[in-house]
């Protein structure tokens, strides 16, 4: 290694001692030395450029060592997907989906849950003949049942480390790639779980979910006047608990049960007393189930922001809970022991991830599921704190307390579940049925061929790579090494300036830019680009780096190998745009005329900047700037000077036009004229555009009334339409603006509608006629086309107000949605590329030929008008959404959820005064067009008992109409 440093400082002297002018024979027989023979005896570490004897510059020092198996092929070891001896299995995240895999952990680990789904009837005995299950056939679960069955027995024996939920959801209808509200779907899933199973026989089976999770409380009132106690009965599946302003588990509970007085304008009606009379209400427990879940409420609605957050304050639990002080029933067994707890981590109730820490019922063993990942707790103890430091910081973050033994802190626990603490443990495992464990077996079949299948294509990768190993070694040692006796003087002479020049460059910097802050006398100076001023020494540093073959930048062009074309394009490419002072060049090749991107340096600073960049575009100061520049700027300047002269003379000519003022008006037809004439509305603006600002837009030089016709040449407006709805396509025209406009531009067609007097009667009867006449079958088309747009739209965009007090605010959530329309129709015109013209619309100089208008093209225009004049302007307070016409009301609630954070069955939509109440019905059949408006009425949240009462009589509507909206 000394000697190979010695050589590479010896080098460096040696190029900054010696004058590129002042190398001699010696020299070059000392560049020799230096640079060729520690590449001949392979102790050069640099890829040199063009030295056939260099071994390190054809990958010596890799194809002659001992080279890793691994890096023959890129195929990971198919064992690391197999499941580790005496683990659990994981499950895949689909996009969003953990906080569903957690709970599928959670529920796999309730031995009674798991038994009992085991003995319900399957259909899979339809796939299984003679010996087994039909090798063609791929078994499809029906049921949510059979979905769990399948997912719990692949859990319980597959050999894979993790397994794919992916049908399991599909038959929920989640959308993967949205995460919803975990203690919601805990709610809802138990509760179509129980719906599913209440049809079975086996009582095992109907019963379970009742047995292990369901509990019984009472809502009780007490008339303070004559003390009657009135009790409303209601099962529970958890337990809903408000943390907020607690630091204990306990006393969230104590909260959950506190009396409550009802006074003044909350006052009961006694049915005793037949009056309101002060009240206290409380909820008494009278049964627990054999698993306590314990909702611990994170997630709350902020009436500020209008949307959901998430408390992230400290709560205390501990591993054992008794729950009898809680209970009106005394001497029995309460006492609860923790198996489970529900971890979101995150600051945020939209976003973030969910992991579950879970007990192993038989082993009492903690194991922290994590999707795929699984990780066995040591000492067979609950640790949250690796979890607690993962939270996110926020800036009121208080400090964790102190916890005891056998006691847990945690900020991010969104749920706690507790098992009934029996005297008898679990010995025996679960049983995996025989239809089953077949299926299971054969997916375990499938996993081990892809194992061998993968095993076999690394040793195939690994064999080749061993016998490319041996295929280079021996041609190594077929390569000649003679020795070089003699260098190339003009090589040398090069590599000393290079070396020379990049171990001076920052002295040269700092020159340059002392140089440039002197004045030039004369006519000495020399005109730089200042981009290239600005980056030059960048610029030098990698030219010289490429010059200098070093190994970063020059890998792949050592030794012979050759660039493919599309490489050697983008690297010219990337030459020409790094090429200093052609910033200044004019697409001419000669001096730009634009002052204000060059500027003049002294002859000094030019020479040290042509040291590093000898073939750079070189302009004296004296140096005339590109002719061809000048003259196509004068003719800019003359066209702008011409375009200004014609707006003005248009402007003078036709001055209410321009500023729409004293408007004819079909409805209100003037007394003074029986003629007006029309153009289309998309002329009169381009021309206002045009005259506005003459210096950005093109003239405009004809009038293309065939815009406003159909193939036939007749006219597609009634009177009536050009009155209301179609008013807004075209422009009336006075008769003394016709002629006006007749001198000014080129008309293709002249369309006027003419008031005529009929009859003898007094007074007579006024008709007004078109010329051209209506054409009715093209104008009948239309109509069934523009319906069929408002009906059959995709992708197009609505909005939506939420409405408080019948008034319209602005909620903040869900930002991606917002739709801004700040920028205005005539920006947003002038924004089109140069080129791009309406079909239908001649701006060019030609002639007056008509160009041909198809009835398809028309709609085309019709479209593109509707388009523009009905486009909605988006208020403070709206969501834009993006809908099609065959979606129903169901999804588009959905997308509302999603947007202002209130649930489908909290919505109340209404359009033009019309209520949306089906959830069947498409948007297209409901009215719903595009840029419709609808208003969305959102019930508050219920805060009292009363009003809770009501709702938990109605539980079990409640869940089927959520069910049906979500799942």
């Amino acid at each position: 290694m000394a000697p190979r440093l010695q050589l590479e400082k010896a080098a460096w002297r040696w190029a900054e001692t010696v004058r590129p002018e002042e190398v001699s024979q010696e020299h070059i027989e000392t560049a020799y030395r230096i640079w060729l023979e520690p590449c001949i005896r392979g102790v050069c570490r640099r890829n040199c450029k063009g030295n056939p004897n260099c071994l390190v510059g054809i990958g010596e020092h890799i194809w002659l060592g001992e080279i890793d198996e691994n890096s023959f092929h890129n195929i990971d070891d198919p064992n690391c997907e197999r499941r580790k001896k005496n683990s659990f299995v994981g499950l895949t995240n689909l996009g969003a989906t953990c906080y569903v895999n957690t709970f599928l952990q959670v529920w796999f680990l309730n031995l009674e849950l798991r038994q009992a789904l085991y003995l319900c009837p399957s259909t899979c005995s339809d796939y299984v003949l003679g010996d087994g299950i039909q090798e063609e056939k791929d078994y499809e679960p029906q049921t949510i049942c059979e979905h769990l069955q399948y997912l719990f027995a692949l859990l319980q024996n597959s050999n894979r480390r993790y397994i794919d939920p992916s049908g399991f959801v599909k038959a929920l209808g989640l959308d993967t790639g949205q995460q919803q509200d975990a203690q919601e779907f805990s709610k809802l899933f138990m509760s179509l779980l129980e719906d599913t199973l209440s049809k079975q026989k086996n009582p095992d089976v109907r019963n379970i979910v009742q047995q292990q999770f369901c509990g019984e409380y009472a809502y009780v009132t007490v008339c303070n006047q004559c003390g009657r106690e009135s009790k409303l009965l209601s099962k529970f599946y958890e337990l809903e608990l408000n943390i907020q302003g607690h630091k204990q588990l306990t006393d969230c509970i104590s909260e959950f049960l506190k009396e409550e007085k009802l006074e003044g304008d909350n006052r009961y009606f006694c049915e005793n007393c037949q009056s309101k009379q002060n009240a206290t209400r409380k909820i008494r427990l009278l049964s627990l189930p054999c698993t306590l879940n314990l909702q611990l409420m994170r997630f709350v609605f902020d009436r500020q922001t209008g949307h959901k957050k998430k408390l992230n304050t400290y709560i205390g639990f501990s591993e054992i809970l008794d729950m009898e002080p809680y209970v009106e029933h005394k001497g029995g067994s309460y006492v609860y022991e923790l198996s489970a707890v529900l971890i979101h981590r995150g600051v945020s109730a939209y976003s973030g991830h969910y992991i579950a820490h879970v007990k192993d019922p038989q082993s009492g063993e903690w194991y922290k599921f994590n999707d795929e990942d699984i990780e066995k707790m040591e000492g067979k103890k609950l640790q949250l704190g690796i979890e607690e430091d993962l939270a996110e910081p926020s800036k009121s973050q208080t400090r964790k307390p102190k916890c005891g033994k056998g006691t847990h802190c945690s900020r991010n626990a969104y749920m706690l579940v507790y098992r009934l603490q029996t005297q008898e443990k679990p010995n025996t495992a679960v049983q995996v049925p025989a239809f089953l464990q077949e299926l299971v077996d054969r997916d375990n079949s499938k996993f081990e061929e892809w194992c061998i299948e993968m095993a076999e294509m690394r040793k195939q990768s690994v064999d080749k790579g061993k016998a490319k190993h041996e295929e280079v070694k021996e041609l190594y040692q077929r390569l000649p090494a003679g020795a070089v006796k003699a260098l190339c003087k003009e090589c040398v002479v090069e590599r000393c300036r290079v070396l020379r020049l990049k171990n001076q460059l920052n002295e040269d910097y700092k020159t340059v830019n002392n140089l440039l802050k002197a004045a030039v006398k004369g006519n000495d100076g020399f005109w730089v680009g200042k981009s290239s001023l600005r980056s030059w020494r960048q610029l030098a540093l990698e030219q010289l780096d490429e010059q200098d073959g070093d190994a970063e930048q020059s890998n792949g062009k050592m030794n012979g190998s050759t660039l493919n074309k599309d490489e050697s394009k983008e690297e010219r490419k990337e030459e020409e745009e790094l090429n200093f002072n052609e910033d200044i060049l004019c697409p001419h090749g000669e001096l730009c005329i634009s002052e204000n991107e060059r500027r003049l340096v002294s002859k000094e600073a030019w020479s040290k900047l042509q040291q590093y960049f000898p073939k750079a575009p070189e302009f004296p100061s004296y140096k005339e700037c590109c002719s061809q520049c000048k003259i196509l700027e004068r003719e800019g300047e003359e066209n702008e000077a011409l375009h200004k002269m014609i707006a003005n003379e248009q402007k003078t000519s036709l001055p209410n036009l321009f500023q729409d003022k004293n408007r004819p008006c079909l409805s209100n037809w003037p007394e003074d004229t029986d003629v007006l004439y029309i153009v289309s509305q998309f002329f009169v603006e381009e021309w206002r555009k045009f005259v506005r600002k003459p210096t950005r837009c093109s003239p405009v030089s004809s009038v293309g009334n065939s815009a406003l016709l159909c193939p036939h040449g007749g006219l597609m407006f009634t009177f009536a339409s050009m009155t209301k709805e179609d008013s807004k396509l075209i422009a009336l025209i006075w008769p003394s603006e016709w002629q006006m406009i007749q001198k000014l531009f080129v008309v293709d067609h002249v369309i006027k509608i003419m008031r005529i007097e009929v009859g003898d009667v007094n007074p007579s009867e006024t008709q007004y006629i078109s010329e051209p006449k209506l054409c009715p079958e093209c104008r009948e088309g239309l109509l069934c086309q523009q319906q069929r747009d408002l009906r059959e739209y995709t992708q197009a965009t609505i909005y939506v107000h939420k409405v408080v007090d019948n008034k319209k605010v602005m909620k903040d959530s869900a930002p991606e949605l917002n739709v801004s329309s700040s920028e205005t129709e005539e920006d947003k015109e002038e924004a089109k590329p140069d080129g791009e013209k309406d079909p239908d619309f001649n701006q060019s100089n030609g002639g007056t030929k008509r160009q041909k208008i198809s009835h398809q093209n028309y709609i085309a225009y019709q479209k593109q008008v509707i388009r523009r004049s009905m486009r909605h302007r988006k208020v403070r307070g709206e969501k834009a959404l993006l809908v099609s016409a065959n979606q129903t009301l169901k999804e588009l609630k959905i997308q509302i959820m999603h947007a202002f954070s209130v649930a489908p069955f909290d919505q109340n939509l209404s359009i033009d005064g019309k209520i949306l109440s089906d959830d069947c019905a498409t948007l297209g059949t409901l009215g719903v067009i595009p840029e419709s408006v609808i208003l969305l009425k959102a019930d508050e949240p219920i805060a009292d008992y009363a009003a809770m009462d009501d709702v938990m009589q109605g539980k079990d509507e409640f869940v089927l109409v959520f069910l049906d909206i979500n799942l």
